[in-house]
């Protein structure tokens, strides 16, 4: 499996840039090709798929970006050009607090799914993407903390370090808000 490439961009394409490795030019699929610049270095995590017709090689500017998109390949009835479809339609932080949140209308009107892949997505990734339900408070506690300028990951992050023992969407929030991460 090939995790990493490192190599100089040949040319860069809406879709996907080619990378020189080793006197190869290999073509990487990408969510975002404007971090790439023709003539300069880059370095992708990525990730390999294995067709009947060939072989295909998925490319993120960081591990978890990457990790994310696995993780969306995990959802059944979910391939690599509809998971990077998503992640062309939005953030990853974004998805991962709408799967969070468990918000269908998220995902079927912004990001572009299906009512039944949304659904699907939703049910086989809720728990996993790290938002946890606390008596349906800790959605409210970080639309909260958005609202007040954390970004999603931070908000994200501090509704996650709450301790368990915290109870009510009001003292959530007041402990999120003495405990910022």
């Amino acid at each position: 499996m090939i995790r990493q490439l490192r190599g100089n961009v040949l040319s860069v394409g809406p879709l996907s840039a080619i990378i020189e490795v080793a006197g190869f030019g290999i073509e990487v699929h990408m969510s975002d090709t404007h971090v790439l610049i023709p003539g300069q270095e880059a370095s992708l995590a990525t990730h390999l798929v294995l067709r009947q017709d060939g072989l295909e090689l998925y490319g993120f500017s960081n591990a978890d970006d990457r990790d994310f998109f696995e993780l969306i390949l995990s959802v059944s009835g979910i391939g690599p050009k509809t998971a990077l479809s998503v992640l062309r339609r939005a953030s990853r932080e974004a998805l991962e607090g709408a799967i969070g949140k468990r918000d269908l209308t998220y995902l079927t009107k912004v990001v572009g799914l299906g009512k039944k892949s949304a659904e699907k997505m939703l049910i086989e990734l809720a728990d996993k993407v790290g938002i946890r339900a606390h008596d349906d408070a800790d959605g409210e506690v970080f639309d909260t903390l958005v609202a007040l300028g954390y970004s999603e990951r931070e908000a994200r992050k501090t509704v996650q370090n709450i301790p368990e023992t915290v109870i009510g969407k009001e003292a959530r929030l007041k402990a999120a808000l003495t405990t910022r991460s």
